[in-house]
């Protein structure tokens, strides 16, 4: 008797486990609404030349605070702009803040985190002090002063993004170190000659995977909020970049006779900050063995 292999079964391991935890989050709706609102939202970065119906730059000053409707879906701002259009090309801001941060973020925290739990010491005591000191201050507190000495700018927001978004990774990544250094298999390794490094690195780190991506998700909502006071403080993106908090900074001088300038820019601050917040519980329950089993 021949047994036929399924089709799924030939995938490499990565894709089928990616595609496991897709359906895992798919069966939650509080996880399958966050896919949904990022999937929407990535692919309205893609495709924002086509689905924006105005440029976003282009002033109409014969047109301005006109509310939604008349060829402009979601009105217009003080210059006359679409404010449709300046929120579909926000969306590419948003995902490249997004972005940037995380993939500056995750290695650095997860390289410190690893390296002070696995060597230990004073290396470990200096380390976790310089993170304790970041951790002191409020996120947006530090990430203004960073901006503050860097100059306002959407790439000096980044960085000073990024430079407050480590510690909590590397705290982390420090814990679940502990964790794993006295096994059997660290052991094992030490005992075949295996360097500091190459245990680090090979033996330690993707044991951490999981837990760091799930708190890098959920830091998404924290780097888009911070990102958007920055913006809203005038520190972040400069006019005219379509950014979020910077549309809500100019439209509030107007918000009470013109709702439209603040409550959709804040709205898509919101939905898009829900969603990964929801995708990152959804994430730590589809990466946990025990929630599976209970589900």
């Amino acid at each position: 008797m021949t047994s036929t292999a399924r089709p799924h079964s030939r995938l490499p391991a990565p894709l089928l486990a990616l595609r496991n935890i897709i359906a895992f989050l798919w069966r939650t709706p509080t996880s399958a609404f966050g896919l949904i609102v990022l999937s929407v939202l990535i692919l309205t970065a893609l495709f924002a030349p086509w689905i924006a119906s105005h440029d976003p730059y282009l002033q109409d000053l014969n047109n301005v605070l006109q509310p939604p409707g008349n060829g402009h879906l979601f009105g217009t701002d003080e210059l006359g702009r679409d404010i449709f259009s300046r929120l579909v090309w926000g969306a590419r801001i948003t995902l490249r803040i997004v972005f940037l941060v995380t993939v500056v973020v995750g290695p650095i925290g997860l390289l410190v985190g690893t390296t002070a739990g696995y060597i230990g010491g004073r290396f470990d005591t200096v380390m976790m002090r310089i993170t304790d000191i970041f951790l002191s201050f409020p996120s947006l507190i530090l990430s203004l002063a960073f901006v503050a000495a860097l100059g306002p700018s959407l790439n000096n927001a980044i960085i000073a993004i990024g430079l407050t978004a480590w510690p909590p990774i590397a705290r982390l990544a420090r814990a679940e170190t502990l964790t794993f250094r006295k096994a059997d298999y660290i052991a094992a390794a030490r005992l075949q000659g295996a360097s500091a490094l190459r245990i680090i690195v090979k033996s330690i780190m993707p044991m951490c995977l999981p837990s760091v991506m799930i708190r890098l998700t959920l830091n998404m909502a924290t780097i888009i909020l911070t990102a958007a006071g920055l913006g809203f403080l005038g520190l972040g993106a400069q006019p005219p970049l379509p950014e979020w908090g910077a549309m809500i900074a100019t439209g509030r001088r107007y918000m009470i006779d013109s709702w439209w300038l603040v409550t959709f820019p804040g709205l898509a601050i919101l939905s898009v900050s829900l969603a990964f917040n929801l995708l990152g519980d959804g994430l730590r329950d589809a990466l946990d063995p025990k929630q599976m089993n209970r589900r």
